[in-house]
C-alpha cells in the first residue's frame, strides 16, 4: 500500500499498480496504517476462536470499489472459523480451543479464552447472525458507512470474547467491548429520539456493569495465589469456582452480579431502556441487540451466577421466578396494544426473555437446557422478524400497522417467509420455538406448577398478537402505502433463507445442539451441589 498526501488533512491511497483506492482523512489514514502493521506484527493470533477487531476494522475501512464484499468476507470468515471449531468439538470435555496467556501477570489476570459445548452454540449463532445483519444493511445508506460497519464487526469481537473469557476481568473487558459500538451505532444512525433513548440504554448498562465489577473485585480479593505464582490472587474463573463462601456473602454478591445480567437480558422491571432503544436504533442494530446481545446476560447468569453463588440462588430465585413470570405476561399485554411492527417485536422479545430467565432459576437440567436452545432458537427468529419489519418499512415508510395491509396480493415470497418465521417464534412444533419453549415451560413446571402454569399463557398470548399483527400487515386490502409493494429480491432471500433452514433445523434436529449443551449444564449443576 503507497500513500500520497494531497493536503494538510487528505491522503490518496494507491495499491503497488497505482490504482487509486479512496481518498482518507488523517485520523483515518493513520488509523488503516495501525491496523495493518499492528496484523502483519500479531498474525500469530489469527487462529484465535475470534479474529481481531482491529483486522475487522481494517477490513471495513479498505476499498472502496468492494466494500460490501470485504466486510461480507470478513464476518464469514469468522463463521466459518466458528464452524471448524464445532467440527473438531469434543463434547465429552469440559473446555477446548484454550489460550491462556499473562496479561496483568503482577495481578494474577491473564488473557484466557475458551469454549465448552455452551460457549461454542453461542459463538455459532453470533458468527452465523453478524454476516446475514450485514448482508441485510446493504440496502441502506447510511452517512459514513465505513465506521458504521466497522463497529459492527468490532461488536462481533466483543460478544465473542464474553462468550468465551475464562477469568472475570478479561470477560468484564469484553462485556464493556461490546457496549460502546452498540452506544455509536444507535446513537449516531438511530432515529429523531435516539440521544435521549441511547443515553438511557447506556446509564442502565454501565451502572450494572459496575455492580458486577464490584462484585468481581471482592471475589478476586478472597482467591488464594495464581497459578503463576507471582500474584497473590486470581482471576480465573475457576479460581471463583473453588471459593467457600458464606450464606451472606453469597446473598449480596447474588445481586450485584446479577443486576448487570438482568439489565442486559432483561427482565421486568429493569427493561424500560429496551423499547426505545430497539424502535430507536437502526434495523442492523436492532438485530444485533435482540439477537445476539440480550443473550449475553441469560449466558451470564449460566456461567458466573449459577456456580458462583449457589447459596445466593437459592435464596433469592424465588423472587427472580415472579419477576420473569411478571415479565413473560407484561411482555405480551403491552405487544397486544402496539401498533408499531418495532416496538410490538420489541414486547414480543421481552416476553420471551422473561421465559428464558425463568427456565435458568428452575435449577433444572430440563430448564438449562431449554434456556440454551432457546437462545439460539430466538435469535434466528428475531433477527428474521425485525428483517421483515425493516423491509415492509423501506418499501412503505411506515411501521404502522393500521397503514398496511393486503401484502399478500403482490408477494407470495414474502408472504410465506414472514408466516414461517412468525409461526416459529409462535413455537409452532416442528420449528426452532417449539423445542425450547416445550423444555423452559416443562423445566418451570418441575419448579412450580402454579408458575408454570401462567407462564404458559405466553404461548396463547403470543399467537393473538402475532397472528393479529399478521392478519393486518398481510392479508386484508390493500392501502395507500402497499399498493405498489414489491416482493423480495435476491439480496432480500440471501437473509432470510438461511434463518428459515435453521428455524427448520433447530425444530427437527434439536439434537444436534442439545448433546452439545448437556455437558456443559451437567456441569453447571453440579458446581451448584458442592
Amino acid at each position: 500500500m503507497n500513500a500520497l498526501r494531497t493536503d494538510r488533512y487528505d491522503w490518496r491511497v494507491f495499491d503497488s499498480d497505482g490504482n487509486r483506492y479512496r481518498a482518507y482523512s488523517g485520523a483515518e489514514f493513520w488509523q488503516v496504517l495501525d491496523l495493518d502493521t499492528h496484523h502483519t506484527a500479531n498474525n500469530a493470533y489469527s487462529s484465535s476462536p475470534f479474529l481481531s477487531s482491529r483486522r475487522c476494522a481494517a477490513a471495513a475501512l479498505c476499498q472502496r470499489q468492494s466494500r460490501p464484499c470485504v466486510r461480507l468476507r470478513a464476518a464469514l470468515l469468522e463463521f466459518v472459523v466458528a464452524v471448524y471449531a464445532a467440527v473438531t468439538f469434543d463434547a465429552s470435555n469440559a473446555s477446548q480451543l484454550e489460550v491462556n496467556l499473562p496479561w496483568i501477570a503482577s495481578a494474577g489476570i491473564s488473557f484466557h479464552i475458551g469454549m465448552d459445548g455452551l460457549s461454542l452454540l453461542l459463538v455459532l449463532l453470533t458468527t452465523f447472525l453478524v454476516p446475514l445483519i450485514l448482508l441485510a444493511s446493504f440496502r441502506h445508506n447510511y452517512k459514513n458507512e465505513s465506521a458504521f460497519y466497522a463497529l459492527v464487526l468490532f461488536m462481533q469481537t466483543g460478544l465473542i470474547g464474553v462468550f468465551t473469557s475464562l477469568d472475570a476481568f478479561l470477560f468484564y473487558f469484553f462485556w464493556e467491548v461490546a457496549l460502546i459500538p452498540i452506544y455509536f451505532l444507535a446513537g449516531i444512525w438511530g432515529g429523531e429520539r435516539r440521544v435521549a433513548v441511547t443515553f438511557k440504554f447506556f446509564l442502565y448498562t454501565i451502572i450494572g456493569s459496575l455492580f458486577m465489577l464490584a462484585g468481581f473485585v471482592y471475589l478476586y480479593y478472597q482467591t488464594g495465589p495464581a497459578a503463576n505464582g507471582l500474584a497473590a490472587h486470581s482471576s480465573d474463573l475457576q479460581a471463583f469456582y473453588n471459593l467457600s463462601l458464606t450464606t451472606a456473602e453469597q446473598s449480596w454478591l447474588f445481586w450485584l452480579i446479577f443486576i448487570a445480567f438482568a439489565v442486559k437480558m432483561p427482565i421486568f422491571p429493569f427493561h424500560t431502556w429496551q423499547p426505545d432503544t430497539y424502535t430507536e436504533a437502526p434495523a442492523p442494530a436492532t438485530m444485533l441487540l435482540s439477537g445476539i446481545m440480550l443473550k449475553m446476560g441469560i449466558y451470564g447468569c449460566l456461567r458466573w451466577l449459577l456456580p458462583i453463588t449457589p447459596l445466593g440462588v437459592s435464596q433469592w430465585g424465588w423472587l427472580i421466578m415472579i419477576l420473569a413470570v411478571i415479565g413473560i405476561i407484561y411482555g405480551a399485554i403491552i405487544a397486544i396494544r402496539q401498533r408499531d411492527m418495532k416496538r410490538l417485536i420489541a414486547y414480543s422479545s421481552l416476553s420471551h426473555v422473561g421465559l428464558m430467565a425463568a427456565g435458568v432459576f428452575s435449577l433444572t437440567q430440563m430448564g438449562l437446557q431449554g434456556a440454551v436452545v432457546q437462545m439460539l432458537a430466538h435469535g434466528v427468529n428475531v433477527v428474521g422478524m425485525f428483517f421483515i419489519a425493516d423491509v415492509i418499512q423501506r418499501r412503505t415508510n411506515t411501521r404502522l400497522i393500521p397503514e398496511l395491509g393486503g401484502l399478500t396480493q403482490t408477494t407470495p415470497l414474502l408472504s410465506v417467509s414472514f408466516l414461517v418465521v412468525l409461526l416459529a417464534t409462535v413455537a409452532l412444533p416442528l420449528t426452532s420455538g417449539f423445542v425450547g419453549e416445550f423444555l423452559l415451560l416443562a423445566g418451570v413446571f418441575q419448579y412450580n406448577n402454579w408458575l408454570g402454569a401462567v407462564a404458559g399463557v405466553t404461548i396463547i398470548l403470543g399467537a393473538v398478537y402475532l397472528l393479529r399483527m399478521f392478519q393486518r400487515v398481510m392479508l386484508g386490502p390493500a392501502t395507500s402505502f402497499t399498493a405498489a409493494f414489491r416482493d423480495l429480491n435476491g439480496a432480500e432471500l440471501a437473509v432470510l433463507v438461511p434463518l428459515i433452514v435453521m428455524i427448520f433445523w433447530i425444530g427437527l434436529f434439536p439434537n444436534t445442539f442439545l448433546q452439545m449443551s448437556e455437558p456443559s449444564v451437567i456441569r453447571i449443576l453440579s458446581l451448584m451441589q458442592r
